[in-house]
């Protein structure tokens, strides 16, 4: 099985899935031999370094988990290797939570989604967060492109495993630049038809002033 299969499919995840009636094809892929801590390969770095957004998911001492959204330009997600994600964190609501949990627990989820391609991907890993200046040489890695503001922090994720999901109910959304573009070819021909139309009407106007008595 995936690596992400061994960490996913706990004894009562198998439980829910034979009273589902889906054991049965987790179980072929159960019977794949274990994998170990997989690669990232160019597909999947291809698509982190497009986005401009993921979900990152951490647990806290109190067993509840925590959701947070990080955001930046394309890119602003570094594919470090292989096995290593990266990017720099920066001064928002100082409440630190993500921070603190990964100090409790190392073990993180992230989630990756583009709702134009209708295409996620989601990530087990082992995330670190250190102090900006503690490591200047990484910091200078990761900051090109990356989030405007104060940064406070390097994060970095091992990944440990990932999945591609499906692509059902992903609703198409695009963002304002994706719109931008493609609307692009829409706006040069409105503004050339509107030269055109101004070009008439003054030729129109033209015509109708000297055809007077």
């Amino acid at each position: 099985m995936s690596r992400y299969d061994q960490l996913a499919y706990t004894a009562s995840v198998r439980r829910v899935q034979q009273e589902m009636g889906s054991a049965a094809a987790a179980d072929r892929r159960l019977k794949q031999p274990a994998g170990e801590a997989e690669p990232l390969t160019g597909s999947e770095a291809a698509f982190i370094r497009s986005l401009d957004g993921f979900l990152f998911a951490s647990v806290g001492e109190t067993g509840w988990p925590y959701i947070q959204f990080r955001g930046g330009p394309r890119g602003f997600v570094h594919v470090l290797d292989e096995r290593t994600l990266g990017y720099l964190d920066v001064r928002g609501n100082r409440q630190y939570i993500t921070t603190g949990n990964v100090r409790g627990d190392d073990r993180v989820a992230l989630f990756f989604i583009d709702h134009g391609r209708r295409t996620r991907l989601k990530l087990y890993g082992r995330a670190t967060v250190v102090p900006a200046g503690k490591d200047p040489a990484l910091a200078e890695r990761l900051d090109s492109p990356r989030t405007d503001g104060t940064v406070e922090q390097l994060v970095t994720v091992r990944v440990e495993a990932f999945a591609w999901n499906c692509p059902n109910h992903i609703t198409p959304r695009f963002s304002e630049a994706e719109l931008a573009d493609a609307l692009a070819p829409v706006r040069d021909r409105l503004a050339q038809l509107e030269e055109e139309n101004a070009a008439l009407r003054a030729e129109l106007a033209a015509h109708r002033d000297g055809g007077r008595p």
